[in-house]
């Protein structure tokens, strides 16, 4: 069917064009989905499609003026979107019938309805009069909806009609993320009991995390934050066998079998002490992000729970496992064994000096009671956590360099006393009854961030980092030696200027003390197949991130795994993915 009635005060000559064009797209795209098309007179509503395979909500709008022309309506498009059907969803119709409500409302939010307007300047000066005299299009109740969490706030002082003080605690973002991956089976002649599996279901997984954020602006230089998060589901192989491992979201239950309930991330103050009057351009509002202009050169001070990955081995291209890389390899250093319990959190200070091209962080946090615990130690200063970054801009290129070190202080067992022990008594090594003393560990990394074209868009990273190895590992990844590199590269080159597409290379290794302790049987914290022939782990990972309107995110992601668990005997293994990331 032929769309009309949408080309009312445009030339005949125009019209028929349009309505010529209109037809070979919908001879081409939507002939067997016997679409019917109900259009207003002014086309300022969305367009409800019906078709027999599937049921979804078609959005289009009329519009653009053209910049040659200043200010007068000289140019008109017509776009038509079209959500990808969702049929036979593996994990159930449940959710196919969610997610594609949840796509087609967020669509709806981020369309504005524009009036139509002739497409090029020859067009005779009645028709232009036409347009303009013509009855502006309706606002709909969807355009009138905030556009942010943050405009959430005005919106219910406004209903309230009253005035919020500054100090109030404000809305800064909701998130959800889920993630589902898929491990075919690969080839694996023994295994242990933590080993990367593939049987009984464990290659399968879905995961999924929710988020709600809060901000306050107690005074200029003391603000407040609190973040609350769940998490559901769970990882391939229960997140054991990899010292990479797939899925960055997914939250190990640890020895404490964490019952998957909402939680409580993030509850601290952060502090600042100007040094200079010059202010930096205004941050967006965020998530542990206040609208703010802080000062160039500062002191910055922050103190309650949050995590020490939120000041340090930042990284512009390989930092958030929600937007860019899902592996552990690569959006932190995987060598670095930061105080954390097995959510990732811990409780501490960070101290930090910013002046405008560099920028030295002293952080202290309590370390978890056991390895991979949930409990924090509150011997403090007998243990914990010792970590001091220093960041430079060396040139005027956006060269980001980060240099990191740190101390670890707790009850970890050592592996040259567990192969000890076993040789003495001829059984199997085993670190984890050997977190009575106090031990150390220490270790460095080196992070590279350069920007290449397209605002900083388009760039690479690449991230060193090593460990003593001696102890076995407490709170991150089971790795001592890491090595990857990638880059992200920017959508605008294909037109799609909100996508995003990276690709890295990563490799792990152990010491040689965590060699004999795994060949002779022992499990560490995340890896132990009961035997090993040493190599190199090695990642290859790959993501497309798809921006839809302005909240939804989805990205295909792959990954190739060479020697998993650091077992030349075992595998490679193939991961893909697909992640949905919904942000308000």
């Amino acid at each position: 069917m032929v769309l009309r009635g949408v080309c009312k005060g445009i030339s005949s000559g125009r019209r028929k064009k349009l309505e010529e064009a209109n037809s070979r797209v919908v001879n081409k795209f939507f002939l067997t989905w016997r679409i019917k098309f109900v259009i207003h007179r002014h086309a300022n509503q969305a367009t409800k499609v019906q078709g027999q395979k599937t049921r979804l909500l078609w959005l289009f709008y009329l519009g653009r003026r053209s910049k040659e022309m200043g200010d007068k309506p000289v140019g008109m498009t017509l776009t038509c979107y079209r959500l990808l059907a969702l049929q036979k969803w593996k994990t159930g119709a449940w959710l196919y019938r969610v997610l594609t409500l949840i796509i087609a409302l967020f669509f709806l939010a981020a369309t504005r309805p524009a009036a139509a307007v002739p497409d090029d300047g020859s067009v005779a000066e009645d028709d232009q009069r036409q347009f303009e005299n013509s009855p502006a299009p309706t606002e709909s109740w969807i355009s009138k909806l905030p556009k942010s969490s943050y405009e959430v706030n005005d919106s219910i002082a406004h209903l309230l009609g009253v005035q919020l003080p500054s100090w109030a605690p404000k809305l800064l973002g909701l998130q959800f993320t889920g993630i589902y991956q898929n491990m075919p089976s690969f080839h694996s002649p023994y295994q242990g009991d933590n080993s990367l599996r593939f049987d009984h279901g464990l290659g399968q997984a879905f995961t999924h995390t929710y988020g709600i954020y809060f901000g306050s602006q107690i005074t200029n230089n003391l603000q407040a934050y609190c973040d609350v998060e769940m998490f559901l589901g769970d990882g391939i192989s229960h997140g054991l066998g990899l010292g990479g491992y797939v899925n960055g979201d997914f939250i190990r239950a640890g020895p404490a079998n964490l019952a998957q309930v909402p939680y409580l991330a993030r509850l601290y103050l952060r502090y600042l002490i100007p040094l200079s009057e010059e202010r930096a351009e205004p941050a967006e509002p965020g998530m542990d992000q206040l609208p703010s202009r802080d000062p160039t050169s500062r002191i910055e001070m922050k103190f309650g729970r949050f995590t020490l990955t939120d000041d340090m081995d930042l990284n512009r291209y390989a930092n958030n496992q929600r937007t860019q890389f899902l592996n552990y390899a690569f959006f932190f250093n995987p060598a670095w064994d930061y105080a954390s319990d097995t959510r990732g959190y811990s409780q501490g200070v960070t101290l930090s000096l910013v002046k405008p091209i560099w920028r030295l962080t002293f952080g202290y946090f309590q370390i978890n009671t056991i390895a991979n615990g949930i409990d924090l130690d509150w011997r403090i200063g007998k243990t914990g956590g010792y970590n001091l970054e220093l960041a430079i801009k060396p040139n005027k290129f956006g060269t980001v360099l980060r240099f990191l070190g740190y101390y670890n202080q707790g009850n970890m067992g050592r592996y040259r006393d567990a192969l000890d022990i076993a040789a003495e008594h001829s059984k199997t090594p085993n670190v984890i009854v050997l977190d009575e003393e106090i031990h150390r560990k220490y270790g460095c990394g080196i992070n590279l961030e350069q920007p290449l074209a397209d605002n900083g868009e388009t760039g690479l990273f690449a991230r060193a980092g090593w460990s003593d190895g001696n102890t076995t590992t407490w709170s991150y990844a089971e790795a001592d030696r890491h090595l990857s590199v990638g880059a992200q590269v920017s959508g605008v080159h294909w037109r799609r200027a909100e996508d995003r597409f990276g690709v890295a290379f990563g490799v792990q290794g152990i010491s040689n003390l965590h060699k004999r302790y795994l060949a002779e049987g022992g499990m560490g914290m995340l890896v132990g197949d009961g035997k090993l022939r040493y190599g190199l782990e090695q990642v290859l990972e790959t993501y497309y991130r798809v921006q839809l309107g302005r909240y939804i995110q989805i990205s295909p992601d792959f990954q190739y795994i060479w020697n998993p668990g650091y077992n030349r005997d075992r595998g490679p293994a193939q991961v893909y993915g697909l992640r949905i990331h919904l942000s308000y």
